[in-house]
């Protein structure tokens, strides 16, 4: 009797273990959660920074879950560099040696990261340019939106404004533009420029490393001490970030009414500003469908597939295939039919507190 059970029972583990063996899973964000399948690939998702609210609270979240409903068996690996670019070298570097097979990269900083790509092409893995084009390397895609139409659109906004308040010819406008390190400043910067000059004077011009707003704050404050208070007309701030801290040097100054300001990203405060009144604009990007469609590319890269590209943008080197999205200028009478009726945010998440009277009076509800 004694062998016989023992065969019994290491057959029934045996059995056991070869069943486990054969049912996998994927992993979310790169751990596993159960079981996994051995050759499931796995996208690496790389953001540069978390001051800018978007790429925590849209971008990480929306990637994820595209990958996820395309592709259940595939493994995420995500990283945010904290605009940090040695740290985001290390995390690319490490992703790389763990055997990734998509990099979808934002980079920190566009030129320093043409070395991360070209490990990646050592290794063979494709890599996306994220939102920010990676400069003097060639590489697999890009896809972000038409930077020169954001600087246009905003340029264009605080033109509008000033004209119709009739200061336009009557002081100096602030120009706080971002980074230097992202080549999408520099095409927010061109896109400005082609609006606004020659038709309004430029008292002071920034470029604001880390998109930071405390550094946005402190250039503000420095052009209201060298052009005079009553001398500034509009300011032309190159994201939402950075407009809330050009908005807080002003207040600090004295202002009782405050000039038109622009922005971009529609974050939730600047969203709530604009109703206000304390924010002139914003520039409403279409998120979903830039990490949406970043998602489906990298799913079929990992598959070995290819797709065609709506155009191409040359980074120095090589015309990248690229997909842009268009951008849109948002003020308070246009939130209603873009920012809600979207869902980017609800209602209930906007009209809180002493926004609700601006709310229900933008028919927001």
């Amino acid at each position: 009797m004694r062998p016989t059970l023992f065969r019994v029972l290491l057959t029934t583990a045996l059995v056991t273990a070869l069943t486990t063996a054969g049912c996998g899973s994927g992993s979310d964000s790169g751990s596993d959660s159960g079981t996994k399948a051995e050759d499931a690939p796995t996208i690496g998702l790389f953001l540069p920074e978390s001051k800018t609210t978007r790429y925590e609270a849209f971008d990480r979240p929306l990637f994820e879950a595209k990958v996820k409903a395309l592709c259940p068996t595939c493994k995420l690996l995500y990283n945010n560099a904290d605009q940090d670019a040695g740290k985001q070298q290390q995390q690319v570097e490490a992703a790389l040696a763990q055997g990734v097979d998509v990099l979808v990269l934002d980079a920190v900083d566009a030129k320093a990261a043409a070395s991360l790509v070209n490990q990646a092409k050592q290794k063979r893995v494709p890599v996306i340019a994220y939102d920010r084009l990676i400069s003097d390397i060639s590489y697999d895609y890009y896809v972000s939106f038409n930077n020169v139409r954001v600087g246009e659109a905003q340029g264009q906004a605080l033109l509008d404004a000033l004209t119709a308040k009739g200061t336009a010819d009557k002081g100096k406008i602030v120009m706080i533009n971002g980074a230097p390190t992202d080549p999408s400043s520099a095409d927010y910067k061109t896109g400005a420029h082609n609006i606004l000059d020659g038709k309004v004077q430029i008292g002071r011009e920034f470029d604001t490393p880390d998109w930071s707003p405390d550094k946005a704050q402190q250039q503000m404050e420095q052009a209201i001490t060298a052009l005079g208070r009553d001398n500034i007309v509009g300011v032309l701030s190159a994201n939402d970030g950075m407009a809330g801290g050009a908005i807080a040097a002003m207040k600090r100054a004295g202002y009782t009414t405050l000039p038109p300001i622009t922005g971009q990203d529609a974050e939730l405060a600047a969203v709530q500003r604009i109703l206000t009144g304390e924010q002139y604009m914003t520039i409403y990007l279409d998120i979903r469908s830039e990490a949406e469609k970043s998602a489906e590319l990298a799913v079929g890269l990992a598959k070995g597939e290819q797709a065609a590209a709506t155009t191409k943008v040359n980074n120095g080197a090589a015309d990248i295939p690229s997909f842009l999205l268009d951008p849109i200028a948002v003020t308070a009478d246009k939130i209603k039919d873009t920012i809600v009726k979207d869902g980017f945010y609800k209602a209930s998440e906007i009209c809180t507190g002493a926004v609700a009277a601006a709310c229900a009076k933008a028919g927001i509800q």
